[in-house]
């Protein structure tokens, strides 16, 4: 729990020093909310090391190869480098490169889960 008081801190710090400055210098305020976002990812990195190395063991102990669950990461990273910078490019007011950013990791997911749609359609194949 204190770990996500600190990481709040950290945003709600970035974001008013972006705010302040926004109005003398909006370049810079982006920068600002940039570097608050990197830094708040890096702090979350060990976090997500353990959440890759439960989800192995998950794997491991179901019988389920890296074939299954590769896919399954991919997309969820997909998903969330998708989401930062579609709203970066939001809060940049670049609304339309906003959603071609999303447009593209729509993209990336399924092209990052067509191995695991395959998988599941040779199931199915033979179990007809």
């Amino acid at each position: 729990m204190s770990e996500a008081v600190k990481i709040a801190a950290a945003a709600v710090a970035a974001a008013l020093c972006a705010v302040v400055v926004r109005r003398q210098s909006p370049e810079i305020a982006l920068v600002l909310g940039v570097g608050g976002c990197a830094l708040v990812v890096l702090y979350c990195s060990g976090a997500l090391k353990s959440v890759m190395e439960l989800v192995d063991k998950l794997a491991l102990t179901g019988g389920l190869s890296a074939q299954v669950v590769e896919p399954v990461m991919k997309t969820a990273g997909i998903a969330i480098v998708t989401r930062l910078a579609a709203d970066f490019c939001k809060d940049a007011q670049e609304g339309g490169l906003a959603s071609a950013v999303e447009l593209a990791g729509t993209a990336l997911a399924l092209a990052a889960a067509l191995p695991l749609v395959s998988m599941v359609l040779d199931l199915l194949v033979q179990l007809l």
